[in-house]
């Protein structure tokens, strides 16, 4: 450690009064090593199970961003980990900043410190993100970021792109912008972007990120909450976390990464990512249902560098096998739908599915119907909640099958944009027959 770090005042410890409930939760020997630390300007929270393979370049970028960017702050890497047994937590703990410094021409004048903490037998995101944030409360952090040890681009600029918005502007929710390929992240482009930015009035394009910075203030308020415990937000965090961010009023900003690369999952995993961030959103529509209601247009989001950035390049994709799918639901689920959806919708989904595969189209619009009929029978609870989120995924790859027609061929990003546009159009249009249809349970006063 240089002679100016060493000359400086020692962190005070971490305050602990008033934080029982975040202290009860965390284990004595990670308290310890919290206390140890003591207060911090910069946190890194990394949630990892089973990332051998992949997290020591991601802590190596992670160090190298602070190193650069941040070389005077008192910052900490916490690893909040679901019971590895590859060693994950040691990698994590045991590189050496002097690693990275030895490769440069760069000094940092304090230590960066890294800690874990193996809060369970197997991964959850909410009690990994709990552990973070109560974390980033007890030892007063003023800008922490969250990265996943599943991506494999990360890029030491990333850290300062995302911690130097709320560091020095005050942001509470820095939510990144990635380069994606036109035909990737359709449950985003095609439900989660345009319902939110319908019915909440904000343009946040990933809702649903692996990489985010926030506040101290924003981490204080939400792990006081008692939501931790609901299902929703253990299964999915992250989208919890935006959500609450945008309901609370807290300031947020959008910023470019680029490319976006990540341990890739089946395809067949759709009705579990339907379940984290679909079904989030239902549960938190429900929850506060004013939040949204009131909600009039969009409101400015402040983005810096590209809202989008689109890859063009053809890629195979089995079109046939979606129509069928489709096709083959509507008819087998017919009880299920005909619970969830009015007759008209249901009519028009059975006349549609009749058609031969080069005339099927499902609409804009009446694919915005058929999405706000499923959140308003989920919060109402017509038949049980999962199987209405297990019935929205084969009439989510028909809507998929027209979103692949109508872009492909020789199709510009801006073309790609313009079709996503159109179908936020249709969310924000119907908002009225949503909050209609709410209210003839829900009063608002």
């Amino acid at each position: 450690m240089s002679t100016e770090a060493s000359t400086r005042e020692p962190p005070s410890q971490p305050r602990t009064e008033g934080n029982s409930a975040e202290a009860s939760f965390l284990t004595d020997d990670f308290l310890r090593q919290v206390m140890n630390v003591g207060e911090v300007d910069i946190l890194v929270g990394l949630p990892t199970h089973n990332n051998a393979k992949t997290v020591g370049p991601i802590v190596e970028a992670v160090r190298a961003g602070i190193l650069k960017w941040f070389p005077r702050e008192r910052a900490v890497i916490i690893n909040a980990d679901g019971g590895s047994r590859d060693g994950t937590p040691d990698i994590v703990t045991g590189a050496s900043i002097d690693d990275v410094r030895r490769g440069s021409k760069l000094y940092a004048l304090r230590t960066l410190h890294a800690i874990s903490t193996k809060y369970g037998r197997t991964p959850e995101a909410g009690t990994a993100l709990r552990t973070i944030l109560s974390a980033a409360e007890l030892m007063r952090a003023k800008a922490c970021v969250v990265v996943s040890p599943e991506s494999t681009t990360v890029q030491p600029d990333w850290i300062q792109r995302l911690l130097r918005p709320v560091y020095n502007e005050h942001f509470d929710l820095v939510t990144p912008v990635y380069r994606r390929h036109m035909f990737e992240g359709l449950l985003m482009s095609n439900l989660l972007y345009p319902m939110m930015r319908a019915i909440y009035g904000v343009k946040v394009r990933e809702p649903y990120a692996s990489e985010f910075a926030f506040s101290g203030r924003l981490a204080g308020e939400l792990v006081g909450r008692s939501i931790w415990s609901e299902e929703s937000v253990r299964t999915s965090a992250e989208m919890s976390f935006t959500l609450a961010a945008i309901t609370g009023g807290f300031r947020i900003h959008q910023v470019f990464l680029g490319d976006k690369s990540h341990t890739e999952h089946r395809a067949s995993d759709l009705v579990a990512a339907i379940r984290r961030t679909v079904g989030t959103l239902f549960w938190t529509m429900g929850k506060n249902p004013a939040d949204w209601m009131s909600a009039a247009g969009l409101q400015p989001l402040s983005t810096e560098g590209p809202e989008y950035e689109l890859r063009v390049d053809p890629v195979r994709v089995n079109r046939k096998r979606l129509w069928q799918l489709f096709s083959a639901a509507v008819t087998d689920l017919e009880a299920v739908l005909r619970s969830v959806l009015s007759a008209a919708t249901l009519s028009e989904l059975q006349r549609i599915a009749k058609l031969e595969e080069d005339d099927f189209r499902y609409p804009a619009d009446l694919w915005a119907q058929t999405v706000y009929e499923f959140a308003d029978s989920y919060h109402k609870s017509v038949i049980d909640r999962d199987h209405i989120l297990q019935a929205l995924a084969p009439l989510f790859r028909g809507r998929i099958f027209t979103f692949l027609i109508e872009n492909c061929n020789g199709t510009s990003a801006e073309e790609v944009e313009n079709s996503v546009e159109a179908l936020c159009f249709e969310f924000e249009k119907l908002k009225p027959y949503l909050v209609e249809m709410w209210r003839r349970e829900v009063r608002i006063s």
